[in-house]
């Protein structure tokens, strides 16, 4: 049967389009087809065929079905600043359920895993009155949450389960990504996210030195397991 999930983050570069990428790797090896999602994108380069995310070039690399990119990442902006200031600037509005439409159109496609992954934390906003959050509720996605493994990430960490839970979605997993090298007591903090979290814990991905993102997702996969 099909599984879908919206991939969310603790912060801006928490390791979400890695986690993301890992996972679908994971799903690749195990013979599952897969398919993603990054509905809107800030950050990208003009090229001949038109605005780019390398985000959203990493999460089509690993998809088994034959997507376009604006499939994946079908709003893109050049600006790297939050996504509803750079629609703003060009004179247009974000709006949830016109991304719940272009992100039904590659879950209708049916993948063993399809996964969404949301920009930056869970509380970004579209609108003056929406936020990215609506898009996982409106299409009852479960949630994987990837906790940026740093300072200051368990106030994070339980601020964003907490949001999610509130807004009426379930928290399908967690996996820790440790973006800090040199991050103090990261065995004591671990244990004080399994103890305040229901949810499982899919992986604890080290700190990696892989310059290739391919290679880069193939290795954080070797630490993660796919949801139930």
């Amino acid at each position: 049967m099909p599984k879908s999930y919206f991939i969310a983050g603790t912060d801006t570069d928490a390791g979400k389009t890695l986690v993301a990428c890992a996972l679908l790797a994971k799903a690749r090896a195990d013979g599952l087809s897969t398919a993603a999602v990054k509905p809107v994108a800030a950050g990208c380069r003009t090229t001949a065929d038109g605005l780019r995310n390398s985000d959203a070039e990493q999460l089509l690399a690993q998809c088994t079905l034959p997507l376009l990119y604006e499939q994946v990442n079908p709003i893109a902006f050049a600006a790297p600043i939050a996504p509803h200031i750079a629609a703003a600037q060009q004179g247009k509005r974000l709006d949830a359920g016109r991304l719940a439409g272009f992100t039904r159109g590659v879950l209708m496609q049916g993948a063993d895993l399809t996964l969404v992954e949301g920009a930056g934390g869970w509380r970004v906003p579209l609108n003056e009155r929406e936020t990215l959050a609506e898009l996982p509720r409106q299409l009852q996605l479960p949630v994987i949450l990837v906790v940026g493994i740093k300072l200051g990430c368990i106030s994070h960490a339980l601020l964003s389960v907490e949001a999610i839970k509130r807004d009426g979605l379930r928290l399908a997993g967690w996996v820790a990504n440790c973006i800090d090298p040199d991050m103090a007591e990261l065995e004591a903090n671990l244990d004080t996210l399994k103890a305040s979290f229901a949810a499982p814990l899919l992986g604890v991905v080290p700190h990696l030195l892989v310059p290739d993102t391919l290679a880069q997702a193939g290795a954080a996969a070797e630490y993660l397991q796919l949801p139930d």
